[in-house]
C-alpha cells in the first residue's frame, strides 16, 4: 500500500484555465479519502492527474516513496473505477475482471482463476460467464470494482462510482464500499459531489472549489467547523443557514432580531463589523412558547422528510431552515419561535468569507 503526496500541483488547459490550481494534499496510507465539490470544481481532474490520465503542468506527485509526476499510468500502481464502469460489452464477467492481468501477460488459466476468486469475494458467484448487458447496475459496479482490485493496486481511485445507481442501491453500495476498503486496507481516493456519500464513507474529506482546496478534515470537522461560507453552505444534507449580520453592543443584529455572539468570538470582532451568522437547521429548535433567546417566526414552507420535517420560517425579513421532529410538525402560517443552539453557531467575516474563531 502507499500514501499520496501532491505538492503545488497544477493542471492547466489551453487558454490558461486551471482545472487544478496549486493543490497541496497528503493522503495517508490506507486512508479512505474523498474529493468533494460541485461540478467543474476540479475533483475529477485531480483524480485523473493521480492516475496519470492527465499530464501535470507543474508541481509534483509522489505515491509511496516514488515520484510519479511524469510516470506512465501503468507503472503508478493505481487502479481506477470510472463513473460509467467502462466494462467491455463483448466480454463476460470473468474476462472483464481479468483484463488488466491479460495486459500484464498473465497466463489465461491463472487470470481466470484470479477473476473467479475476486468475483466470489464480491458476491458475483454464478455471474462469471454473463456479459455486462445481462447484469443490474449494482452488479456492473461490483464487476468494475473486482477488475480494479484484481491486480492488487497500491491505490484505488473511484470516480463517482455510485452515481448511476438508484437511491436504494446507492445506500447498499455505500456499506459495501466501506467494508471492501476496510478489508483491503488499500489507499482509496473517492470523487463525489454527494455530501452524504462523503460524510458517510470518508476518513477525511477535501472540499474543492474552482480548482482550489477549501478545506481538508474529518467529516465531523468540515460539518461542524467549516473554514468558510462556501464549505458551510455546501456540506450537509441541509445547507447551513447563512445570514448577514452586524456586531452591535457585543451582540449580533440579524435582521430585526438580536442574538448572542458565538462563544469565543467576543474579542475577535469590532463594533459595527459586518459578518455572516451561521447555524445549521439541525441545531435550531422550533417552539410554540416563548423562551430565553427565542426569535419570533412564522412557518412558510413544510417539507416532509419521513422521520423529520424541514421547515422554512420567516424571522422578520430573514428566512431560515429548521429541522423539526416528525411529531412536532407545524403547518404553513403557524407562528412560534426559533431557538438557535448558541454553542453551534458560527461567525464568518463578510469580506473574506473565512470563519472567525
Amino acid at each position: 500500500m502507499a500514501g499520496i503526496t501532491a505538492t503545488q500541483l497544477v493542471k492547466e488547459y489551453p487558454g490558461g484555465v486551471r482545472g487544478v490550481d496549486e493543490v497541496d494534499v497528503e493522503i495517508r496510507d490506507g486512508e479512505f479519502f474523498a474529493l468533494l465539490g460541485p461540478s467543474g470544481c476540479g475533483k475529477t481532474t485531480l483524480l485523473r492527474s493521480i492516475a496519470g490520465l492527465e499530464a501535470i503542468t507543474s508541481g509534483s506527485l509522489v505515491i509511496g516513496d516514488r515520484d510519479v509526476t511524469n510516470a506512465e499510468p501503468g507503472v503508478r500502481g493505481v487502479a481506477m473505477v470510472f463513473q460509467d464502469y467502462a466494462l467491455f460489452p463483448h466480454m463476460d464477467v470473468g474476462d472483464n475482471i481479468a483484463y488488466p492481468l491479460r495486459i500484464k501477460r498473465v497466463k489465461r488459466d491463472e487470470r481466470r482463476g484470479t477473476a473467479a476468486k475476486v468475483a466470489d469475494g464480491l458476491s458475483l458467484q454464478g455471474l462469471i460467464e454473463r456479459r455486462p448487458g445481462q447484469l443490474s447496475g449494482g452488479q456492473q459496479q461490483r464487476v468494475a470494482l473486482a477488475r480494479a482490485v484484481a491486480t492488487r493496486p497500491d491505490v484505488l481511485l473511484l470516480d463517482e462510482p455510485l452515481s448511476n445507481l438508484d437511491a436504494r442501491l446507492r445506500l447498499e453500495a455505500r456499506t459495501f464500499l466501506k467494508e471492501l476498503q476496510r478489508d483491503l486496507g488499500v489507499t482509496t481516493v473517492f470523487v463525489t459531489h454527494d455530501q452524504a456519500e462523503a460524510l458517510a464513507l470518508a476518513d477525511r474529506i477535501a472540499v474543492m472549489r474552482a480548482g482550489k482546496l477549501q478545506q481538508i478534515g474529518t467529516p465531523r470537522e468540515v460539518f461542524q467547523r467549516p473554514n468558510n461560507t462556501f464549505v458551510a453552505g455546501f456540506i450537509g444534507s441541509n445547507p447551513m443557514n447563512l445570514l448577514p449580520a452586524q456586531v452591535r453592543e457585543s451582540r449580533l443584529a440579524v435582521g430585526d432580531a438580536t442574538v448572542s455572539l458565538p462563544p469565543g468570538t467576543e474579542q475577535l470582532v469590532r463594533e459595527g463589523q459586518d459578518v455572516v451568522w451561521g447555524i445549521r437547521p439541525e441545531y435550531v429548535r422550533w417552539v410554540t412558547a416563548e423562551e430565553a433567546g427565542a426569535i419570533p417566526a412564522e412557518v412558510s414552507v413544510v417539507e416532509n422528510l419521513g422521520a423529520s420535517v424541514l421547515i422554512v420560517v420567516n424571522a422578520g425579513d430573514r428566512k431560515l431552515q429548521v429541522a423539526v421532529p416528525e411529531d412536532q410538525e407545524p403547518a404553513p402560517g403557524d407562528r412560534g419561535w426559533i431557538v438557535p443552539q448558541l454553542s453551534k453557531t458560527l461567525l464568518f467575516d463578510a469580506e473574506t468569507t473565512e470563519r472567525i474563531g
